[in-house]
């Protein structure tokens, strides 16, 4: 008889409030992205970034040129040692004003989303305390569509990258510092060696992820990757993303097209800043030795052109490991020749040599 109280009195339990019977069922490792975050005093430190019109904008309503760069996996980072204040302060002598935090799906799962979210949690107060703004990356490689990457490393799924957006803007929404979602590293078919995915079905994934997203934080900006390795933006052209208060993302390496490159830049991205906000995520310098930094380098273009167009960036990689690199060694943290070029860049101290 008790037994059947008991039992009748789960089921009113469930009737009247089924999320609570949710959570009182569903173990608190799996509930992900219902647990309420824990309120952070240092949420709203940093001024809010918006968009408006082709700009990021702060609550005065001035355009933000962002200039900054990218770390390496936080997984790969605290693994090594080098998970840690220090390496945020190094960061932040270089110039930077925002940080490409990159979360590998591997990483994701094998750490699991709970413990990883605590790597995430510090860069983000880390980066509060030092005043530098968070792009956080999910960082996959290939086509979403047919859910065929290029390496291992990058396996996701559909419905896993649905899920990380889900959790991640429950977890960060209300928190300033965390400006941009990337939404996805480098959409890329590679020739038709991972399938086919049409501009139509890319653009309806990213529309259902910013909707997915919007549902949980309408603040944070996200950020939608064109094709060919995220390089290619000209779909937009007649076919743009249907959602408001986005950004475009490009990722123009040296090694995309053959000089003259301007011309090339223009037509593949260049073209968005007319009605879009766009930003550099990624792109790097692997300077061979012997190589004159002079006024025809790769380097001096890729800035000019970018900064002209008001076009936000983020270089390609802190880490002595990860090419191309900008570290030369953890011990000392000095900076590569090319990780010295984008610490003048980032700085606004660029100077042509050899002129």
């Amino acid at each position: 008889m008790k037994r059947h109280l008991l039992f009748a009195s789960l089921c009113l339990l469930a009737y009247l409030s089924p999320d609570l019977a949710a959570q009182e069922t569903i173990p608190w490792y799996q509930n992900g992205p219902w647990r309420r975050p824990v309120q952070n005093p240092k949420a709203r430190i940093l001024p809010l970034i918006s968009v408006k019109g082709n700009s990021f904008v702060n609550p005065d309503g001035d355009t933000m040129l962002f200039r900054g760069l990218a770390i390496s996996d936080p997984d790969k980072l605290e693994n090594q040692g080098h998970w840690n204040l220090h390496h945020f302060e190094q960061v932040k002598e270089t110039g930077a004003m925002l940080v490409r935090i990159p979360v590998h799906p591997v990483a994701w799962r094998e750490r699991t989303p709970a413990l990883y979210l605590e790597l995430l949690d510090q860069a983000v107060e880390w980066c509060t305390d030092l005043h530098m703004y968070v792009v956080i990356d999910w960082h996959s490689i290939g086509n979403l569509e047919m859910e065929l990457f290029q390496d291992p490393m990058y396996n996701t799924s559909k419905q896993e990258t649905y899920q990380f957006w889900r959790t991640i803007a429950n977890h960060f929404k209300g928190n300033t510092t965390v400006a941009f979602y990337d939404l996805f590293n480098e959409p890329t078919i590679y020739r038709g060696q991972l399938g086919s995915m049409t501009w139509p079905e890319w653009k309806k994934i990213n529309e259902n992820m910013i909707r997915l997203i919007r549902s949980y934080d309408p603040e944070t900006i996200p950020l939608v990757a064109g094709f060919d390795w995220a390089y290619d933006l000209t779909p937009i052209r007649v076919d743009p993303v249907e959602a408001e208060g986005i950004g475009y993302v490009s990722h123009p390496y040296e090694h995309k097209r053959r000089p003259p490159w301007e011309p090339k830049w223009e037509e593949a991205f260049g073209f968005a800043t007319e009605k879009y906000p766009v930003m550099v995520t990624e792109f790097g310098l692997g300077i061979r030795p012997g190589t004159t930094m002079d006024e025809d380098h790769y380097g001096y273009h890729i800035i000019d052109y970018l900064e002209s167009k008001g076009i936000s960036w983020v270089c390609w990689v802190y880490d002595p490991e990860w090419g191309p690199r900008m570290l030369k060694s953890w011990e000392t943290y000095e900076l590569t020749e090319g990780g010295e070029f984008f610490k003048k860049a980032m700085k606004g101290e660029l100077e042509v040599q050899n002129e």
